[in-house]
């Protein structure tokens, strides 16, 4: 799959690209139109430090068709560069996607959460865009899926000819489990979303919009599961600031 736009940042090993959703969604239409066979990831301060020392999720955003800035401190590595980024947020990409299936009959898949959450997020979207098509539902395991359960859940996507499988699985798990499975879809695009699913069906709050906009959703998240993702926002996020700053230091000698 042909890649768009411009080239893409490096922020501190991962390439991003400076794409608004607009843009994204232009790119998706032309892809599905193409018939063409890729995935999208949206990349955090958390993805940029995992990718540091897991290479086959490294690979994953490698060979992603487009690495959107949904962590802010990305978007402010390309406004530094130049480069005129703007959050491409999950559920903000999500909602702008189905909203442009409007009139082209594009064909939604969800895969991730539970069944009850998928069963609140589908009935939010058709409420939302009432000619919406969900044309399917999955709920895998929180644990790795067996080789004969990933046949099934591809086997169960590709039945029903989606034109975009929506990932919930969080990251990692999405990214590679896209990059694993891109020549077994048979669907135009996929797409990791992770906490996307939740925050849409309504079963877990988002920050304030003043929080996102200012690069601390991560902040009313630690505070809301604070078990579960201390180690990624405490110790990640200290460390994305501790190598962008050795990186400006390198950059000034």
């Amino acid at each position: 799959m042909p890649h768009p736009g411009t080239a893409r940042l490096d922020v501190l090993g991962l390439g991003v690209d400076p794409f608004s959703i607009d843009r994204a969604v232009t790119a998706i239409n032309g892809w599905i139109a193409a018939d063409a066979h890729g995935y999208i990831c949206l990349a955090t301060v958390h993805g940029v430090i995992e990718s540091r020392r897991d290479s086959d999720l490294a690979a994953a955003y490698a060979g992603a068709a487009l690495v959107g800035t949904d962590g802010m401190p990305l978007v402010w590595w390309c406004r530094a560069a130049g480069l005129p980024a703007e959050r491409v947020y999950g559920p903000d990409l999500m909602l702008a996607v189905c909203a442009a299936s409007a009139g082209r009959g594009w064909r939604h898949f969800l895969m991730g959460a539970t069944d009850e959450t998928l069963a609140a997020l589908s009935g939010a979207l058709r409420r939302r865009f009432p000619d919406l098509h969900i044309v399917g539902t999955l709920a895998p395991p929180f644990r790795p899926m067996t080789d004969a359960e990933e046949a099934e859940a591809i086997a169960a996507i590709n039945a029903v000819r989606p034109d975009i499988v929506w990932i919930g699985l969080g990251a990692p798990k999405q990214e590679k489990w896209m990059a694993r499975h891109r020549d077994h879809i048979a669907a135009p695009m996929m797409i990791g979303v992770g906490a996307a699913f939740d925050f849409l069906a309504g079963t877990k709050r988002q920050a304030p919009p003043w929080m996102r906009r200012n690069g601390l959703e991560w902040l009313f998240r630690l505070c809301s599961e604070p078990r579960r993702l201390a180690r990624r926002y405490l110790v990640g996020n200290a460390l994305f600031v501790t190598l962008t700053v050795a990186r400006l230091i390198r950059g000034r000698t």
